[in-house]
């Protein structure tokens, strides 16, 4: 763990599977910074429009107004497991951390996250934890909408195909029967929606620095990254 008197904001965006929250975890745990998963939060909000009734989650079909008159019954936040050593995401007071993760949401969640309403509630709870700074955070507008000013941000991209590789490993080791093509689709059009939705859509900050991490391994990723915040703290 490294230890610094001066705390600053760390904003990583970028593609789906792409490895952030797994780099922002390791970035938050080496420098004993809190990390916060904002995709977390959608996937929370998704998962509520699903049991809810608000969306079909067949064909995306999304009763926008419903959405919208229950918006405001929707509460997350994170707690911290200490056997498992890390946060997991509560919808409304229930632990949801593996039930968000499920392909369900997966293929659900950039129809949810798109509409403005949703992402201006989402946003504000994100800034309000922000203040205190000493946060990595993770997602795809961190360093464009929520936190414009973070004294660090990273763009996170990697080949279609390795993000599918990626994330068909995870699911295949929580025993998730999935193939490969449906993980690729589903990497490829999370991609198109991001990328062309109307809120808040996915693109590099100005003043962002990239990191593609197609061959790059964890340890690389994380060290590089661990360089960037020492001359930003000095």
């Amino acid at each position: 763990m490294i230890q610094t008197k001066k705390k600053i904001i760390i904003a990583i965006d970028g593609y789906s599977s792409s490895g952030k929250s797994t780099l922002a975890k390791e970035i938050a745990k080496t420098l004993d910074y809190k990390y916060i998963d904002s995709g977390a939060m959608y996937r929370a909000v998704t998962l509520f429009a699903i049991r809810n009734n608000i969306i079909d989650p067949k064909n995306h079909q999304i009763d926008e107004e419903k959405l919208r008159n229950l918006i405001n019954q929707v509460q997350v936040n994170f707690k911290y497991n200490s056997d498992k050593d890390k946060q997991e995401t509560y919808l409304n007071e229930e632990n949801v951390e593996e039930e968000i993760r499920e392909m369900e949401v997966s293929d659900n969640v950039s129809f949810i996250s798109k509409y403005g309403f949703v992402r201006e509630k989402m946003v504000k709870f994100q800034q309000e934890i922000g203040k205190e700074k000493g946060i990595v955070m993770d997602g795809r507008d961190i360093g464009t909408i929520v936190f414009p000013n973070a004294e660090l941000k990273i763009f996170m991209n990697a080949n279609a195909k390795v993000r599918a590789e990626r994330r068909y490993l995870e699911l295949k080791e929580k025993n998730v029967d999935v193939s490969f093509d449906e993980i690729l689709e589903n990497v490829r059009k999370r991609d198109h929606i991001d990328e062309t939705r109307e809120e808040s859509p996915l693109k590099k900050a100005s003043d962002s620095i990239e990191l593609d991490n197609s061959n790059m391994n964890r340890q690389e990723q994380l060290d590089w990254i661990v360089r960037l915040v020492k001359e930003r703290i000095g």
